[in-house]
């Protein structure tokens, strides 16, 4: 046993070895490649940004593309819009979410058992744009921020439920309990109690739905396009521009501005997100 146990270990051991070099590979060939390709041609003048490619710039001119696309890109404004669209839409729909995950999380039937799989259906289920707009137009919300965050929480509210529905379940009843013996009313069972403990999972909720609506395009470009800048829009609409035109040196300098603030907000909040992925696995 010990002979065929030690031949067995030896097979084993280089499997160990090369698994964790394919996997890195995979990463660099996956992740690192790209982005090596957005900041080298990010750094180079418009000749060598021409056909982009791996290779090194001449010449690195990278804080002077970005000085560029600052001063002529109109990316502070659109930061504004996107700011503006962006904060009220996550706040919303994490409250509203959190509120409704504590429901679903604590009643069982089957009726909320019903609403739930409806209430998670938005996840599989891609809202009609058209629909959308003609609603919009009917609300006279059509072309306004409110309209533009009010789309992006319907939208993303089955994401929030999703992910915190089963977190809510591990959550020990008697707290709840022990709030109601002491004369604490529902909101301050939820504020003081359920919400303090659903920040990682809340956190992981806001990383997800701030990187699709900070690069969201598609339905901003319905539904307020023209009216209100965001860096996508802005970016979409500047790329046709002369300014633009075949810039790609400016492109990928615009790219990598616009992607700073998810990269901080993820720097900041990674142990609660990493803490949020994994705490709803065991009860």
């Amino acid at each position: 046993m010990t002979a065929v146990s030690s031949k067995e270990r030896r097979r084993r051991k280089p499997a160990r070895i090369v698994q964790p070099i394919i996997a890195i590979l995979l990463v660099v060939a996956l992740l690192g490649v790209p982005f090596w390709l957005v900041v080298v041609t990010a750094g180079k003048n418009q000749a060598q940004a021409f056909n982009p490619s791996l290779s090194l710039p001449t010449h690195w001119q990278l804080f002077q593309n970005f000085a560029t696309v600052l001063d002529q890109g109109r990316m502070i404004p659109a930061f504004l819009g996107s700011l503006l669209i962006m904060v009220p839409s996550v706040a919303g729909v994490l409250l509203l979410g959190a509120m409704a995950s504590w429901i679903l999380g604590r009643r069982r039937s089957k009726p909320i058992a019903f609403v739930y799989a409806l209430a998670i259906s938005g996840i599989v289920l891609p809202p009609a744009v058209v629909t959308i707009v003609l609603l919009l137009r009917q609300l006279g919300l059509a072309g306004t921020a409110g309209g533009m965050i009010g789309v992006y929480m319907g939208m993303y509210l089955s994401t929030v439920i999703f992910f915190v529905t089963g977190f809510v379940r591990t959550i020990p009843v008697e707290l709840e309990e022990a709030a109601r013996v002491d004369g604490a009313s529902p909101f301050t069972i939820f504020f003081r109690i359920i919400l303090p403990l659903l920040g990682p999972t809340l956190a992981t909720a806001t990383i997800l739905i701030c990187l699709y609506i900070w690069n969201d395009v598609f339905y901003a470009l319905f539904v307020i396009g023209g009216r209100i800048d965001t860096l996508p829009l802005n970016l979409f609409q500047v790329a046709s521009s002369g300014l633009y035109l075949q810039n790609w040196n400016l492109i990928f300098a615009y790219i990598i501005l616009m992607s700073v603030p998810l990269l901080i907000t993820f720097a900041v909040m990674q142990r609660k997100i990493i803490s949020g992925i994994t705490s709803g696995g065991v009860k």
